[in-house]
């Protein structure tokens, strides 16, 4: 049986050292398998868009600069999401034999293991078809429509994600609402200039009552461990990688070069 790392975030954490964080467990990758699993929170609602999106096309950063969001540039692609009130979850791995050599393979596997982890839940999910022609060349939110593969309720989507893939080595993590706030999340994306669906649900609103993170997160980590056949080892980083992770926010996440152009200095 394979063991893979676990790393439940013991607190909610800034936007950029979130994504510091998935950086550097992504760039740990060897070319021997290995796979790390985490979950985590936002110290604060974050506007997080795709690798090579346009802010002004995006974010009201007006907006959010006024109400105290903070603003993330991912390495992934991907749409636009509000992360606030959620669980985000991320894979990294450079296990293709378990995962597949390609995007749509290993998006496809992990949708099937979040659902089960939603089912222990007492969910009922399904796996999206393709969505619109133009919803892909679109700047609506990610959870606008859904995309193929993603995870639905009720024909609304439960679950975002993106991923990043470089040969057998992947990123990818997602954005799982406790619950959601549709007119914060319009507000942020410019939406509320104009008519525009939104098309997604919470943990909470599918069952309603309030769920807790840690209550969420141990079922999702059961739907891994049980589609996947595989056991899970605690990871705590060492004083050396937190060094690593907090160079990553300062040079990338936390540079205005790279939030607001996708670029990187030096």
């Amino acid at each position: 049986m394979k063991e893979w790392k676990l790393i439940i975030e013991p607190k909610p954490l800034r936007g950029s050292l979130n994504m510091a964080v998935d950086e550097f467990l992504f760039q740990s990758l060897t070319d021997e398998p290995l796979t790390f699993i985490r979950f985590y929170q936002w110290e604060r609602p974050t506007a997080s868009m795709g690798r090579t999106q346009k802010i002004e096309k995006v974010i009201d950063l007006d907006f959010c600069q006024k109400n105290g969001i903070d603003v993330v540039r991912r390495i992934t692609g991907g749409k636009l999401v509000l992360h606030h009130q959620e669980i985000t979850y991320s894979v990294c791995s450079s296990d293709d034999e378990t995962f597949s050599k390609t995007l749509a393979g290993s998006y496809k596997r992990i949708s099937q293991a979040l659902m089960a982890g939603l089912e222990k839940m007492g969910i009922e999910p399904s796996s999206a078809d393709q969505a619109p022609p133009f919803y892909a060349k679109s700047d609506l939110p990610c959870f606008s429509h859904p995309a193929q593969d993603e995870i639905e309720v009720n024909g609304k989507k439960i679950i975002g994600s993106a991923q990043k893939r470089t040969g057998t080595k992947f990123l990818q993590h997602g954005s799982i609402p406790l619950a959601h706030d549709e007119d914060l999340l319009k507000a942020v994306s410019l939406l509320k200039e104009g008519p525009a669906e939104i098309r997604m649900t919470s943990l909470s609103g599918v069952l309603g009552r309030t769920v807790d993170f840690g209550w969420a997160v141990e079922r999702l980590v059961e739907g891994f461990e049980e589609f996947f056949g595989v056991r899970f080892g605690s990871l705590k980083f060492l004083s050396a990688d937190r060094e690593k992770i907090l160079e990553i926010q300062r040079q990338k996440y936390g540079n205005d070069d790279w939030t607001l152009r996708g670029q990187v200095k030096g």
